[in-house]
């Protein structure tokens, strides 16, 4: 595809993203905000499920390493 054709594509996408309205679900938010809103309900995962502690042990060991 083109320069001209993908910016054409691209260009497109962010209007609809721009102007694009759905109709807001009142009541689903007012449950949101009464239940504090803190996280969705299909969200629940731990650090140990996606790894985010090891990461940030590794990381950890290699910026101690790199203040020696």
């Amino acid at each position: 595809m083109g320069r001209g054709r993908q910016k054409a594509k691209q260009t497109k996408v962010a209007r609809e993203l721009k102007y694009f309205s759905p109709d807001t679900d009142y009541d689903a938010l007012r449950r949101e905000l009464a239940n504090g809103g803190s996280h969705s309900p299909g969200r629940e995962t731990s650090a140990d499920e996606d790894g985010r502690d090891d990461l940030d042990d590794e990381y950890a060991d290699w910026s101690a390493d790199g203040r020696r």
